[in-house]
């Protein structure tokens, strides 16, 4: 059995006329990735191997949901090719997954996330928005023979609209 959480980055900035490589998150972001990495402690698995993309916005993600968890950002492999919008290229990097971790955490972006969950998952997502967690399982040994699985659990900033208002108003 092989488990993938996907990650979507959080929100990012378009405030400074950067490279998209290179967009930091934005305010809603960053609260988004306190919120959702606040919720998902129980979804994870005892142990896994944690990849992310590296646009920025994907690496400061990374580094909000590792302090959250308590993951040592230092076990968080930046991977230069998960800077990809294409699910068949997604496909490939994962397969590529050594059999030996069973449990994958990536970060990564659009529209090849939610392409991938909709193609080997078993659950219809319209997007997968930013901050959005999506874990699915896998009846695999081996990550190369990657064929369509189980979406286990989606966690949205969307489910918790009343405690983003109301985080809002605190402030």
């Amino acid at each position: 059995m092989k488990n993938l959480i996907l990650i979507r980055h959080s929100k990012s900035s378009w405030d400074l006329p950067l490279n998209d490589i290179e967009r930091p998150l934005s305010k809603r972001g960053i609260h988004d990735a306190h919120l959702i990495s606040s919720k998902i402690q129980s979804l994870l698995p005892k142990s896994f191997i944690v990849w992310s993309s590296s646009a920025k916005r994907a690496r400061e993600s990374a580094i909000i949901y590792s302090q959250n968890l308590l993951i040592p950002f230092e076990n968080v492999i930046i991977k230069e090719e998960l800077y990809t919008f294409d699910e068949k290229r997604l496909e490939e990097i994962i397969k590529k997954c050594e059999n030996r971790y069973d449990n994958l955490i990536l970060f990564g972006h659009n529209e090849a996330i939610t392409n991938f969950v909709n193609k080997f998952g078993n659950l219809l997502v319209d997007n997968v928005p930013t901050s959005g967690f999506v874990s699915m399982q896998f009846n695999i040994d081996d990550w190369k023979y990657l064929t369509k699985g189980e979406t286990i659990k989606t966690v949205f900033p969307s489910h918790y609209k009343n405690e983003q208002h109301t985080a809002k108003q605190v402030h």
